[in-house]
């Protein structure tokens, strides 16, 4: 056992740890922005993680759960065994240079970091080395395992994680996720939950005007399952997000199509009501195949739980963030925050009523679940905290107002604005390790909590089954048409302080620049 004067000294020295990796924290945020990866496809992501955790000692399993680009990351021996993770996807289209408030493509039309997965893992792998490096010194017993968030966007791998068993020994899991403020809350959040699915219609071809009495269409059986779908909103309840997208419409208009298909997201507020509404799904479907003589099948090809997050946990992580302060920000900050903020036309209140104006400089208090949520977003998180004590850091590393998943969210990613916020994650992160590493008791309470509060009258029900594969093709033909193009851009920190300076911008970049007339 440690006395307070001990765990004391101990997260000083885990503070000054992290402080003195600040290079590494700048070069390993505007790295992964660099390679802006879609999910599935975070091959240089990966590559460069794994290099960086095999260096300093870890063991690496790679390839887990079926899906290439995933894989466990551990150091360390016996108990406690703690699960640090973040996710390293992209957003389609959301190529943008950095530090510059109007839209300037890197690579048009590529892929780019717009919802800032780029930084998550610079918060965790210092503050895992921090630890680690203590846990040394002091011959601290416990297992340390970093972990990535493969196609979280597509909500394609933690629920075959939790399949697969790769955390059934786990203790404790912090994830990290990147924000706009400094929090961590505990209980229900409001977010949804979801299946995604794929349909797929199989019909006949024949020439469309010269015999198209002989074809059956899957496009019709396509457009048939959206209009029906679109009718049963009304009778749906309010805190359903649905939205589709049609990804096989045929192959040209004189051929009557053969096959076509849609991806849907069924989104709703608990496990019984995304399974009522994912039945209601395949029955619409079954009846635009009946109305079209086609045949249908469909497949998961993603999913999350709604969200219930750790209250012993989140107390101590938000102890610790409030140790650590918010990120000193810069004029220059301020001045790209506002610049940004007019760009997307953003709100003047939050959801909570707090003006919008430029970075935010005190720490959000700590909350609880909501009484009442109309819906939203989901995460794949999800499905690993109904399994583990599981807590989500919010670090303040983006600018508040933006829309999400939009190139606009990319332009502080690679700045100093997201390293500053990492850096600070990093610590909050590294001195919760230090309280979890020395402190048994807490351990010991989140395990009560999850067990007799949260899991008490709700268990975990999976939507996959182990003949479920990961949706691993996913964003393949993307990545190959961009990647090469974007290799030439790729961050090379031999040559540059940052990536900024190698992308020649000016920090920061307010208007565009009239061009000049020959």
């Amino acid at each position: 056992m440690y006395d307070s004067i001990q765990v004391s000294q101990l997260k000083q020295q885990a503070l000054s740890f992290v402080s003195g990796k600040e290079k590494a924290v700048q070069e390993m945020v505007d790295m992964i922005f660099s390679f802006g990866e879609l999910g599935f496809q975070e091959v240089e992501t990966s590559k460069y993680l794994t290099e960086v955790l095999k260096k300093n000692g870890f063991t690496i399993e790679r390839g887990v759960s079926g899906i290439p680009t995933a894989w466990m990351a551990k150091w360390g021996t016996g108990s406690p065994v703690i699960a640090l993770g973040s996710d390293i996807d992209c957003i389609p289209k959301a190529s943008q240079k950095p530090g510059v408030a109007f839209k300037e493509p890197i690579v048009e039309g590529a892929p780019g970091h717009g919802e800032g997965h780029n930084s998550g893992h610079a918060v965790i792998i210092y503050a895992a080395l921090a630890a680690k490096e203590i846990m040394q010194k002091n011959h601290l017993p416990g297992t340390l395992v970093v972990w990535p968030g493969v196609a979280e966007e597509l909500l394609g791998s933690k629920a075959w994680y939790i399949r697969d068993g790769y955390f059934k020994n786990v203790d404790a899991c912090i994830f990290t996720h990147v924000g706009t403020g400094f929090q961590c809350n505990y209980g229900d959040p409001g977010m949804n939950g979801l299946v995604s699915v794929q349909f797929s219609f199989d019909g006949d071809a024949a020439h469309a005007a010269g015999a198209p009495w002989r074809g059956k269409s899957a496009l019709d059986a396509v457009e048939l399952m959206d209009i029906g779908w679109n009718f049963k909103r009304e009778h749906l309840k309010p805190t359903q997000r649905s939205h589709y997208v049609i990804t096989d419409g045929g192959d040209q208009p004189n051929v009557v199509p053969s096959k076509a298909s849609v991806w849907y997201y069924f989104r709703e507020r608990t496990y019984e009501d995304i399974k009522t509404t994912y039945e209601a799904g395949i029955k619409i479907a079954e009846g635009a195949s009946l109305m079209t003589d086609t045949k249908v099948n469909h497949k998961i090809l993603g999913t999350a739980w709604p969200g219930h997050f750790n209250k012993p946990l989140a107390e101590v992580m938000n102890q610790n963030i409030n140790r650590v302060g918010m990120p000193d920000w810069s004029e220059a900050d301020q001045q790209l925050a506002v610049a940004v903020q007019k760009l997307v036309e953003a709100p003047k209140k939050d959801a909570q009523g707090k003006e919008i104006n430029g970075l935010k400089k005190s720490i959000d208090t700590i909350k609880g679940s909501v009484p009442f949520s109309w819906g939203g977003g989901s995460d794949d998180i999800a499905d690993i905290s109904w399994n583990v004590p599981t807590i989500v850091l919010w670090y303040p590393a983006n600018v508040p107002g933006t829309k999400g998943h939009h190139w606009a969210d990319a332009i502080a990613m690679a700045t100093p604005i997201a390293h500053k916020g990492s850096m600070a994650g990093a610590k909050a992160t590294a001195l919760t390790l230090i309280d979890m590493l020395t402190k048994p008791q807490i351990l010991k309470e989140a395990k009560d909590y999850f067990v007799n509060v949260q899991t008490k009258e709700i268990k975990y029900q999976p939507f996959i089954t182990p003949n479920d594969p990961p949706a691993i093709h996913l964003n393949k033909e993307t990545m190959d048409k961009y990647r090469e193009l974007m290799r030439k851009y790729y961050y090379d920190p031999g040559k540059y302080k940052s990536y900024l300076e190698q992308l020649g911008i000016t920090y920061p970049t307010l208007e565009k620049k009239a061009k000049i007339a020959p």
